[in-house]
């Protein structure tokens, strides 16, 4: 069944969308700002006020804007070095740019299972999949929330010296053991879509933790060139140094994202308000066994940034999200196993991967934005009762 998208037209003034983004209030003045000052490109003052931000409130190394969270990705797998036959540990469960900034490298992807509580990689079994040619381990922190054994799979990458990436597209603001998501690999990609917490429409961030990779990480973001320290005045002349690519962010999306960064505290306890309402409803009938919800670990500090439910079965999930539908809410699943995707499952080695395939048949994704009002998640709460009572018969 597919997904309808998270822009879809509405078809009744009473829809209820997936997503739809927040107004932080400034963000037409900044972007004015920023056309006023005529400096759009990229790396001006919007652009180093958001990464001195992030910088400082998260304990990152450097911070650098990208043009989206799959920029980021790929400008981890440039400073990696990756060879044409080096292997890269990705969950199968994960969306495509995971997979596919490696795969532009030339590296071959060794898929790992989700874990049977949760659709993050299942740490147990990376060490059964590490070869000679490991080179990356990639942490997909799906929803905001760490991998379990998280730690124990990073003292393993250390023994081994194998590089570690954190994909923290959705995680901006998790913690675990009262540490941010993205400071715990050598380098870890954070997304601003539009259906993120945080947004620039589209936008990302490469986070750099090693320092190693600091002079480098610049002069991919610039194209491969020494502009930016020639711009300091620390470069005699402006050269093509090195391999590289258009990953700047515009400041127009730096001016947008600024607005949003101000008010970050502000939209976390919104969407927190809006997540613990959902799960004070939805927990009984999760408890009878209609379906389940995700186990938050005990020391992982949540960012609310997804409400999930695990139907059954795949006949279930299709109901539901049918049923949703007809009472104008766009709920949506997720994502599809990669290793059964068309372009790379000929590649995959065989392995069956049962979680993975299993959270693609189940999950169901409810609407969760910040300006989801009361009343319409009211809606939503009460269609998701009466679907599985009627389901149920009671």
């Amino acid at each position: 069944m597919p997904t309808a998208p998270y822009d879809s037209f509405s078809p009744s003034p009473d829809f209820i969308p997936f997503n739809r983004p927040h107004l932080a209030g400034p963000e037409l003045e900044y972007i004015r700002q920023a056309v006023t000052a005529g400096k759009l490109s990229g790396n001006g003052e919007f652009t180093q006020r958001c990464q001195q931000f992030l910088e400082q409130r998260y304990g990152l190394l450097k911070a650098l804007l990208t043009t989206s969270g799959t920029d980021a990705l790929e400008m981890a797998a440039l400073l990696l070095n990756l060879q044409p036959g080096d292997e890269v540990i990705v969950p199968s469960y994960t969306f495509t740019s995971t997979a596919n900034a490696f795969v532009l490298r030339g590296a071959r992807i060794v898929f790992a299972d989700s874990h049977p509580d949760h659709p993050n990689l299942d740490v147990r079994q990376v060490a059964q999949l590490l070869t000679p040619r490991t080179r990356v381990i990639v942490l997909v922190h799906y929803g905001g929330q760490p991998a379990e054994h998280m730690l124990e799979l990073l003292a393993l990458a250390e023994e081994h010296g194998i590089w570690v990436v954190e994909d923290a597209a959705q995680a901006i603001e998790a913690r675990y053991q009262d540490r941010p998501l993205g400071t715990f690999g050598h380098l870890a990609a954070f997304s601003f879509h539009e259906t993120k917490n945080i947004s620039a429409g589209e936008g990302g961030m490469l986070a750099i933790n090693d320092p190693r990779f600091l002079a480098r990480a610049e002069i991919i973001w610039e194209k491969g060139t020494n502009r930016a320290a020639f711009y300091r005045g620390e470069a005699a002349r402006y050269e093509w140094v090195d391999l590289g690519s258009s990953f700047l962010a515009s400041e127009l999306n730096a001016a947008y994202l600024w607005a949003q960064l101000e008010a970050i505290d502000r939209i976390q306890a919104q969407r927190r308000y809006l997540w613990e309402r959902y799960a004070a409803a939805l927990a009984p009938l999760a408890a009878s066994g209609a379906f389940d919800l995700l186990p938050q670990l005990p020391a992982a500090q949540p960012n609310w940034h997804l409400f999930v439910l695990l139907c059954t079965d795949e006949a279930s999930r299709d109901a539901l999200l049918a049923y949703l539908r007809q009472q104008h809410i766009l709920a949506v699943f997720h994502y599809l196993p990669l290793h059964l995707s068309p372009y790379y499952a000929a590649q995959h080695d065989g392995r069956q991967l049962p979680h993975a395939e299993r959270y693609a048949q189940t999950l169901v994704r409810l609407p969760l934005f910040h300006d989801l009002t009361d009343e319409q998640q009211d809606r939503i709460i009460s269609a998701v009762q009466t679907f599985f009572r009627l389901r149920l018969g009671s």
